[in-house]
């Protein structure tokens, strides 16, 4: 959809990788002006043929109303927002959350208006509905701003603290990461004896929406400190993860998955909470 009237800005992309890319691509079919730059001018012409502006420098790129930073490193990153000096900043860079903090403490030192983004979708994904984008920093920066970042995907905004989206952003990759490893580990268990992945997902993903359902118990649990349970107690796990270590080397294949798992539930049994629920392993994690 075009961005009409006072609703079209200017606006700078740092950073032309897939996402970066992708970006720009989303705000050019919004409508709006796009001045694009890139270490490597090789990635553009696409982009320009599409309308983009192509600065010749980081300044150039950041000469507009809004810049958008989506760069591989935060070490990259900075000499690039310096040469910029962008008057709003959305830092859209994978980091840390004491790495966005950072630039935050730099932005409101050079008077830099700031937010700081993560992306929830991969590059195909960008301004579909299906996108989600974090946010943190200045809420009225980012509420002067929200119609160009509607345009990458739904916008949620977390609080003032620019740390937040990365934690955030951190925290459900950690959750990703650890399930696709526990079904590859799955994977690999059942193929041993030639169950092929085709005939295993369907009932993978039923038992991880089956699964999905208990977070906010576990959160209630956690939130609570009270891990008194009737269901299914920590020692029973501990020993379930045991099996499947034991199993896992019986049919040849690495354990490290439940081996890490088995080790952090043993430690909770042996603090104290063997007859507690599972989110009391909360405690060791802490």
């Amino acid at each position: 959809m075009e961005a009409m009237g006072e609703s079209k800005k200017q606006v700078g992309v740092l950073g032309l990788g897939r996402m970066g890319t992708a970006l720009a691509e989303a705000l050019l079919g919004a409508g709006h002006d796009v001045s694009v730059w890139n270490r490597s001018p090789l990635k553009v012409g696409p982009l320009l043929d599409r309308g983009a502006r192509l600065a010749a420098t980081p300044a150039e790129a950041g000469s507009v109303d809004i810049v958008l930073s989506c760069l591989s490193t935060y070490d990259i990153q900075q000499p690039v927002l310096e040469a910029a000096a962008p008057k709003v900043l959305v830092n859209l860079t994978s980091g840390t959350p004491e790495q966005a903090r950072g630039v935050a403490k730099w932005a409101a030192s050079e008077g830099v208006d700031y937010v700081d983004g993560v992306i929830m979708a991969v590059p195909q994904g960008i301004g579909t509905p299906a996108a989600q984008v974090l946010y943190s920093g200045t809420e009225t920066v980012f509420a002067a701003q929200r119609d160009v970042l509607e345009v990458l995907g739904a916008p949620v905004f977390l609080g003032e603290d620019a740390g937040l989206a990365a934690l955030y952003d951190l925290a459900l990759l950690g959750m990703m990461w650890s399930t696709m490893a526990g079904y590859l580990h799955a994977l690999a268990l059942v193929g041993t004896e030639g169950v092929t992945p085709a005939q295993f997902a369907p009932m993978a993903s039923a038992w991880q929406s089956a699964v999905g359902g208990f977070l906010p118990g576990i959160g209630e649990q956690v939130a609570s400190g009270d891990y008194e349970t009737d269901v299914s107690a920590l020692d029973i796990n501990a020993a379930g993860l045991a099996l499947l270590v034991e199993t896992s080397r019986a049919q040849g294949i690495s354990p490290a998955v439940p081996a890490a798992l088995q080790e952090l539930f043993d430690r909770a049994v042996a603090a104290g909470h063997g007859s507690h629920a599972i989110a009391s392993v909360i405690e060791e994690i802490r």
